[in-house]
């Protein structure tokens, strides 16, 4: 309302605006796909013992209108916890459905980052050393080029 453009025209203008910073796209992707999903089930599990359904319980509790027709109870674990505390899954059942919710949404994010042509692609399990070179020279070019300003 602001500007008095429609929405469509303000974004057509950003996508064609140049951004005022240098940047590095680094994409990871992981060329062993079981080596991700062992590391989302990892991760799962370390959530469950750090208390993620005492913290969907309190939730629930602390704000009764909340339900999982909200944005931030639909999110991938969330949702799960809640149908879980709602009886609709075992233990078993409810962790398996948040580790599948979380891999469909981890291949999700590799087919958009694989879009991303511009971004450099390092294999995090491969790539370390020629990922910490990247960066540091990117780092290095931005420290010369913000010292060069300065002059």
């Amino acid at each position: 309302r602001l500007t008095g453009q429609p929405m469509s025209a303000l974004i057509a203008q950003r996508q064609h605006d140049p951004l005022p910073w240098q940047l590095l796209k680094i994409a990871l992707l992981p060329s062993d796909r079981s080596v991700l999903h062992q590391r989302i089930a990892t991760r799962f599990t370390q959530m469950l013992d750090a208390g993620l359904l005492d913290e969907v319980r309190q939730l629930r509790q602390r704000y009764p209108g909340l339900h999982t027709g909200l944005p931030s109870m639909r999110c991938v674990g969330y949702r799960q916890a809640w149908e879980h505390l709602d009886g609709a899954s075992s233990a078993a059942e409810f962790r398996d459905r948040a580790i599948f919710a979380t891999r469909q949404l981890a291949k999700r994010q590799l087919t958009w980052l694989r879009g991303e042509l511009d971004g450099r692609r390092f294999d995090p399990e491969r790539d370390g050393g020629q990922l910490r070179e990247a960066v540091s020279s990117f780092l290095g070019r931005r420290t010369a080029s913000s010292a060069a300003r300065l002059v």
